[in-house]
């Protein structure tokens, strides 16, 4: 009998696979896969550039939250001052008013033993509010013009007491909100911190060596630009010097002549002129003078470390070094750099002096001190020092503003 079996294919089996073509398709199959699958992690990995703009943004962002957080601590220090001031005011009242209430206890209790009056005037005396008495005549005339006199004293004091009670109460309640404030800027800065330094910890040291290089780039270019400011501010110089020539050349022939009243008029003129130009040269050198005090007592500064919420004199945030440089020079800053740019006269960064403040991004969240030729000393992020640096150290367009405090 014939067997009805199918022959049996011809070819060598792999693993289950009956077809050596179906083999290597399979084999091929799985080595790709493995290769995608290997290859998945590096491409969700950030490259070095997207890095880079992280770290820098969360810098900027804990810049801004040490500003807020300078900000609540000044308000801060300034309620617990109100708030020390409105007690200490209230425990005052409180002692005269208690020494108004013995004075009345006194009146009430000699009219109780002579029965000069009924019982009702202790009460009234003696009561938390007698205010609810006061207004009964038949009481009334039975006081002595002393006695009115204490009563008086002692309800006016006892309104003024709640008046200013109720002022400490609400001084109290700003307070624990500034203080709330105080404690979320400081988290906010700590977290952003932790998380920079947290990115930094995943590059290689291949990475940071190429990181490092494109940091040394973005300085050489910073120097560049600020070698251009220095050449148009020096021929901005020699243009005024120039021409205040020119006209001090011209002013001899402008104002010669013969006759008296020439020679009045222009003896007028020249005084008035000197007497103008020697006030404004003086008020000139007096600002250049605490311009060169600012500038020396923060180039002693360089290589101390920047500490946010820090104002010396071990370590500086970057207002807090604006603002002690400043008061070296007899000259008062607010403390953060919200306020710090409001606090002089606004000129171009191609009019910018030694001693003036520049000031950085959108939000203005950091500033430096402009030394001339387009360099500035200033306190950058954590993790460096104060130092000398172009004021291009982050690019042109991150120069919010130019302030001449004096």
């Amino acid at each position: 009998m014939a067997s009805h079996r199918k022959p049996r294919p011809s070819g060598t089996r792999v693993a289950g696979i009956r077809t050596p073509a179906l083999a290597t398709a399979a084999l091929t199959s799985v080595a790709l896969l493995s290769q995608s699958a290997n290859a998945a992690p590096a491409d969700d990995r950030p490259s070095l550039e997207e890095v880079e703009r992280k770290v820098d943004d969360l810098y900027r962002q804990a810049g801004s939250a040490t500003e807020k957080y300078n900000a609540a601590k000044e308000k801060t220090a300034k309620q617990r001052k109100r708030v020390d001031t409105l007690l200490d005011d209230v425990a005052q009242r409180t002692q005269s008013l208690n020494e108004a209430r013995e004075e009345l206890g006194s009146f009430a209790a000699a009219q109780y033993r002579t029965g000069a009056a009924v019982p009702d005037t202790a009460t009234f005396l003696l009561a938390d509010s007698p205010q609810d008495y006061f207004d009964q005549n038949q009481l009334m005339s039975r006081l002595t013009g002393r006695q009115k006199e204490a009563v008086d004293d002692y309800i006016t004091q006892q309104s003024e007491t709640m008046k200013k009670r109720r002022e400490a109460t609400e001084s109290l309640k700003t307070l624990t909100d500034s203080q709330n404030d105080l404690k979320t800027a400081k988290a906010t800065v700590q977290k952003k911190l932790a998380t920079a330094r947290e990115l930094l910890s995943t590059l290689t040291a291949e990475e940071k060596a190429r990181l490092a290089a494109i940091e040394k780039k973005k300085q050489e270019e910073a120097a560049r630009k600020a070698e251009e400011l220095a050449r148009q501010q020096a021929e901005e110089r020699q243009r005024q010097q120039e021409a205040a020539q020119e006209q001090q050349n011209e002013a001899p022939s402008g104002t010669s002549g013969s006759g008296t009243d020439s020679g009045t008029s222009g003896s007028g003129t020249d005084s008035g002129t000197t007497g103008s130009s020697g006030g404004s040269s003086s008020a000139d050198s007096s600002s250049s003078t605490k311009a060169e005090k600012a500038l020396a007592f923060a180039r002693a500064q360089i290589g101390k470390p920047y500490v946010w919420g820090a104002t010396g004199p071990d370590s500086y945030d970057c207002s807090g070094l604006t603002q002690a440089a400043w008061k070296a020079a007899g000259v008062t800053l607010p403390r953060t750099t919200y306020d710090q740019v409001a606090a002089g006269t606004t000129v171009p960064i191609s009019q910018a002096q030694p001693g003036d403040l520049v000031f950085f991004y959108d939000d203005v969240t950091h500033v430096g001190l402009y030394i001339g030729d387009g360099m500035m000393i200033h306190a950058p992020k954590p993790g460096t020092y104060v130092r000398e640096e172009s004021v291009y150290y982050d690019g042109e367009s991150s120069i919010h503003s130019v302030v001449r405090p004096a």
